[in-house]
This record gives structure tokens, sequence and C-alpha cells, in this order.
């Protein structure tokens, strides 16, 4: 599976920015030929690994500066850069932004150093692999699920809206993932969690999908490029049928069926969309059977 080849290259690189992560070495890591690595890695990701290191040093970088009180050449040097200048120039190609004044306007809007902190981590999380949610896997297995009726709190969030074909779920995904993680980033809004994507219209032939990313405080429309077509909205909050699916992505159908079965049995009412929560990080758990997606599905009061 390229995901268990790649596993090592993307961890090494992910934890070790400030070091010599060039294609060679990652493909060293990974035990695979420089040009085998490049074209498995591209295939997997959407980008190449020079991009793909570049994106997680930035974004770790603008992570340090609105977090830490590190010097801006301490960041750059701890992120992998030669030199404030290199730096400089690459922070404001990616962002719009200088990294003092991206550290100066800081999160908007303002949020306590805990969530602060949160955003962080979760940058380093879902940085490395934000473009591989949700990787098609060719596998099948029978599952039996656990579910279970929950209060949840509404959760602000960033999210795309596509209306595309069952085979182009996983790049579109991936696609509109990677722009919000973007747009979150150049706006200094911060994370609260992992993607997720919700389900508003389903067919035989095609789907209404809105991939996003939980965001710590709520944020205008207006605020938003138009152009961008992100916008802002609200993950529900109230009673939901929750269960968690172990295994890869393209069983979860079963899962959602399991959930819609279990409202019927219970004579409860599903009350709009469903979303699934990708709380596994793929790069760190190559192996498809140890994904963990949780569903949830609103109920109505």
């Amino acid at each position: 599976m390229v995901l268990k080849k790649l596993q090592p290259a993307l961890s090494y690189a992910s934890t070790r920015l400030a070091e010599d992560v060039s294609l060679a070495a990652l493909a060293r890591q990974a035990g695979l030929s420089v040009s085998h690595l490049h074209r498995a890695f591209s295939a997997a990701s959407g980008e190449t690994p020079k991009h793909f290191t570049l994106r997680l040093r930035l974004g770790r970088a603008a992570a340090l500066l609105l977090t830490t009180s590190d010097s801006v050449l301490q960041i750059a040097l701890s992120c992998g850069f030669q030199s404030h200048e290199v730096f400089s120039r690459a922070f404001r190609r990616r962002f719009g932004i200088t990294p003092t004044a991206y550290r100066t306007r800081g999160f908007v809007p303002a949020i306590p150093q805990s969530i602060a902190q949160n955003h962080s981590a979760i940058v380093n999380s879902v940085a490395p692999c934000i473009g591989l949610y949700p990787t098609p896997q060719k596998q099948k297995r029978t599952m039996t699920y656990s579910i279970t009726k929950r209060e949840i709190s509404p959760q602000p969030a960033l999210f795309m809206r596509r209306r595309v074909k069952r085979s182009e779920i996983a790049a579109t995904i991936a696609g509109t993932l990677q722009a919000i993680f973007l747009h979150a980033q150049q706006s200094g809004i911060a994370f609260a969690g992992p993607p997720f994507a919700r389900y508003p219209e389903m067919s035989l032939g095609f789907l209404t999908i809105e991939p996003g990313m939980p965001i710590a405080t709520a944020v205008d429309q207006s605020s938003l490029p138009a152009e961008s077509g992100i916008i802002a909205g609200i993950l529900p909050g109230g009673p939901v049928a929750f269960t968690t699916h172990s295994g890869p992505y393209d069983t979860l159908p079963d899962a959602h069926a399991a959930i819609g079965a279990w409202i019927e049995s219970q004579g409860l009412t599903p009350s709009g969309a469903a979303w699934e929560s990708y709380v596994t990080d793929p790069g760190d758990y190559p192996d498809p059977k140890d994904w963990k997606t949780e569903i949830f599905c609103p109920l109505a009061s």
C-alpha cells in the first residue's frame, strides 16, 4: 500500500523540519529510490515532496509566530530556513504578509492562550496529511456499530460546498480542505478540531458535500473573500446519533446506513445533514484498519 511505504518519509519530514528533509533524505527513510518516492508521494498527496516540506515549515512557523515569543530569526531557523531573508520571502509568498506583520495582527478574533496552543497542536497534527483526507482504499469488511444518542455543543466552522460524483469525493475533500487550511492560516483564524465532511444531499449519481475545519471562534461571512467559496457556518448542537467507524474511508457508507437503521428502530427523527469527523491522521496510521472516523447525525428534539 502506498501510505505504508510513504509513512516513514511523512513522519520523518513532519518531526524534523529543522534538519535535512531533502528528496534524497526522505527517499532513504522510505527505502525507495528518489524517482520512485517522488512519483508515489506526488500521487498520494497531490504535491511534490519539496512543496510538502516547504508548506509544513511555513505552517509551523505561522503557528509559532502566534503562540511563542521567539524572535522571527529563531523561528525561521527552528523551521529549517537558512536565513531571515529566505524565510520572510517564502512566508510572504504563501501568506501575503510579512512574518512581523502576521505576528502583530495575531489571531482574528483574539483568543485565550489555551485555545491558541490547541490551534498549534492541530496545525502540527493535521497539516502533514491535509491532502490525504480521505484517501480511497480498496478494502472491504463487515463491521458492527455501537450507536448512541448524545448531546453536543454548536461548533463554528469553515467549509466549502461542492456537488460532485461519488468518484470525486476523495479529491474534492482533499482539495477543499487544503484551501480552507491555507485561508485560515493566512487570516489568523484558530482551528478547534480535526477535519470533517458533511453531506447535505445524496443521490445515486451526484451528492452535495461540505468539507471543512472546526474553528475556535465564529467569523463573519463578510470577512471571507467571496471568490474563495469558503463559507462560515455552524455544525449544529443538540441531540445527535453518534458512532465511530473503524477502517478505510470507502466503507463509511456502511456506518451511515447503520445510523439510519438505528434512528428508525428507536423511533427518532433525523434533523439535518450528517457529518464525518476524521479523528485519525492517515500519516500516523498508514494501515486503513486503524483509521477512526466519528459520525454525527442530528436528531429532532
